[in-house]
């Protein structure tokens, strides 16, 4: 072990004792080194602030250790893990000050290196996470742009069907051509509701279902029902979100139309809520009901069994006496 002993009683407290170990760590023989302030082991690069802790320590008396980098002779560089401690007299004064060292060159050179690569790694991890940001910035930037186009042209084709719906007289040909202009608004609500979204991946159920309720009973002209919503966010994949729209939109018109048909007001109820694995949407109203037995056969129906299956839910009528009840569930993630 590399050590020296110091006298601080004799000017600039000067190196009295130095082991051989010490003059084959620093280059230099005894007579180089006996009667000099360990200073001179410093250099251009040494840590001033190591420095200023040594003197410190010795002018307080106290222990001390620190890596600090060190000169040899040869002008090469060590670090040197330093420790420096006063040996006292019986009486408690200083006499002198014991100071080992120890060459830690490789485990020092082995931090700066991992402290380098770290320093490389979070600089790449930044700019590839950049890139990234960017990338996605820009498909996000073009998904909203083919849902705000997608939105746009399905206004379209229904403007064009509506002009084309007033010259119709056939009332059965026109309420089916009504009937699909609703769900091409359904639609479009989709698309519309897509293009605002921040989130590409992730769709609201619950407030499409709040917008195709005011859409549907609005463009009916219907003031006379009341809607009550009791609405929670129902996140869902956005694959999901064309035929849930679909689906509320037959529920819903079907429920304005029928359960509310020949002028009867009332009031019709959304409620919308998830519990992390499945989410539930429910329409009811106090209108006419259907009866004992729920609407099937129609293509409403059709559509409406389709779709459930398709995005592996599952639907329920009730009949209220009066009003009916119809119950949408079905998973809020991905199936595998």
């Amino acid at each position: 072990m590399p050590m020296v002993v110091t006298n601080p009683d004799l000017e600039d407290n000067p190196i009295v004792f130095c082991n051989e170990a010490f003059q084959r760590l620093c280059g230099y023989e005894r007579s180089e080194i006996i009667g000099r302030n360990c200073r001179f082991l410093q250099g251009p690069e040494t840590d001033q602030n190591s420095v200023r802790r040594i003197r410190a320590a010795i002018e307080g008396g106290r222990d001390i250790e620190l890596d600090i980098l060190n000169y040899r002779k040869d002008g090469s560089t060590f670090w040197n893990a330093l420790y420096l401690s006063p040996v006292r007299n019986a009486a408690g004064d200083i006499k002198f000050f014991f100071a080992s060292q120890l060459d830690v060159t490789a485990r020092i050179e082995a931090q700066i290196l991992i402290a380098r690569q770290k320093e490389e790694i979070e600089r790449e991890v930044e700019a590839r996470t950049a890139a990234l940001r960017a990338a996605l910035d820009t498909k996000t930037l073009l998904l909203h742009e083919v849902d705000h186009r997608v939105k746009n042209n399905l206004t379209l084709i229904g403007s064009i069907l509506r002009l084309q719906a007033r010259r119709i007289t056939d009332p059965v040909i026109a309420s089916q051509l009504s009937s699909m202009l609703e769900r091409l608004d359904a639609l479009s609500a989709v698309h519309r509701q897509l293009y605002e979204s921040s989130d590409l991946a992730v769709f609201d159920a619950g407030a499409l279902a709040e917008t195709l309720a005011s859409g549907i009973v609005g463009t009916c002209g219907r003031n006379d029902i009341a809607i009550v919503r009791d609405v929670s966010s129902v996140p869902v994949p956005s694959s999901t979100a064309a035929p849930l729209g679909l689906i509320l939109n037959e529920v819903i018109t079907n429920a304005v139309k029928h359960g509310f048909a020949n002028g009867r007001g009332g009031t019709l109820k959304v409620n919308a809520k998830s519990d992390g694995s499945s989410g539930m949407i429910a329409i009811t109203d106090d209108g006419a009901g259907f009866g004992t037995e729920p609407p099937s056969g129609g293509l409403g129906s059709v559509l409406i069994e389709r779709l459930v299956r398709q995005i592996g839910g599952r639907a329920s009528w009730e009949s209220g006496h009066p009003g009916s009840r119809v119950t949408i569930v079905f998973p809020v993630h991905e199936s595998d």
